[in-house]
């Protein structure tokens, strides 16, 4: 059965059909005909069918671009940070530090520091010759077609979320001896956070296996959306709706992170 969406457009106006349908019936025990087309002329006015819907853009996370020019290529790659650029850039300076090599102030042998080499190697933007970089952060955009999902996949409302979300679980390491990894678990989705030494890093990691049906789509992926900060790192297949809900978990959250950074401070 679809339930019509009062928060959108489409579904505030079939609920309005619905109601001038239903007050009509009461008053005269049928549906005339005269009156029926009286009702759905004027609705069907309201709606444009010429054109079709226009994607909405999303950022789904963004890349460092590195772009490197001279006169044999002209090379674009993405990274994921600008340190792993530079490093990129300094490889290239030092694989071709004889075009340099010699010339004022330009040491003998490449020096060990990424920056130091870019900046040696290339020399002031407005003094490059044949070879030149540019170097920058852009997000990653996504279009999320506002259609509905061809196999008729709606994400569950607001009520099964929050019963998901209230019924969440912390699985937490038994001690410093245990194999596992601690994780909370909500819609049958695992989440991991941890502190990983061979990596050196914060990590997280999601298992999407054991979600339960109703996260499904048909083609068995699942909507994800995960933010870091204020930045979005990953977005796919998520569909945002009008935030009348957001902003109260959002407050909430809000609240908890700075009661937690009050209670640390005490």
């Amino acid at each position: 059965m679809i339930i019509p969406d009062p928060l959108t457009p489409e579904g505030a106006a079939v609920i309005d059909l619905h109601e001038q349908m239903e007050d009509l019936e009461n008053r005269s025990g049928e549906w005339p005909g005269a009156e029926v087309v009286d009702i759905l002329g004027p609705w069907l006015a309201d709606f444009d069918f010429t054109c079709v819907p226009t994607p909405a853009r999303w950022v789904a996370g963004s890349a460092w671009v590195l772009r490197r020019q001279d006169r044999h290529e002209d090379v674009v790659t993405l990274w994921a940070d600008e340190a792993s650029a530079l490093a990129c850039l300094a490889q290239h300076a030092r694989a071709n530090w004889d075009n340099v090599w010699g010339g004022e102030g330009i040491p003998d042998f490449p020096p060990s520091s990424d920056r130091r080499a870019v900046d040696l190697y290339y020399g002031p933007r407005d003094e490059r010759g044949d070879e030149d970089y540019w170097l920058y952060a852009d997000d990653i955009g996504r279009l999320a077609s506002t259609m509905p999902e061809p196999d008729g996949f709606r994400f569950p409302g607001e009520e099964f979320c929050a019963q998901a979300n209230s019924t969440a679980v912390f699985h937490p390491m038994t001690g410093p001896d245990d194999d596992g990894l601690p994780c909370i678990e909500a819609g049958g989705v695992l989440v991991f956070a941890y502190l990983d030494p061979d990596m050196q890093a914060v990590r997280v990691s999601v298992d999407l296996d054991t979600a339960v049906e109703q996260l499904v789509r048909g083609d068995a992926t699942i909507p994800l959306h995960v933010e870091v900060g204020n930045a979005t790192v990953f977005s796919a297949g998520s569909r945002a709706v009008p935030a009348r809900s957001r902003t109260g978990r959002m407050s909430r959250l809000t609240g908890w992170v700075r009661w937690m950074c009050w209670w640390r401070e005490d």
